[in-house]
């Protein structure tokens, strides 16, 4: 699962490959909004830790939980 995470002031977003489901990711956004002073963290899936502190998120985009094929899969 991809997602994308906005972080005030910066100019791009940082992305994260992870395989958490979007749901696990929600309830992990949920409990850091919730502490006071917390940080919104996730493991990527080469076991990388992004953390960034709430007060610093401007969002978070959670992709598609079905992967697409990539290439060329037609016969021709």
């Amino acid at each position: 699962m991809e997602i994308k995470i906005g972080v005030r002031s910066l100019h791009r977003e940082l992305v994260v490959e992870t395989e958490l489901t979007a749901e696990q990711i929600e309830e992990e956004l949920r409990r850091s909004l919730a502490a006071e002073r917390g940080v919104f963290s996730i493991s990527d899936v080469k076991g990388r830790k992004v953390i960034v502190p709430v007060a610093a998120l401007g969002f978070v985009e959670i992709g598609e939980e079905d992967s697409r094929p990539v290439g060329f899969g037609g016969t021709l």
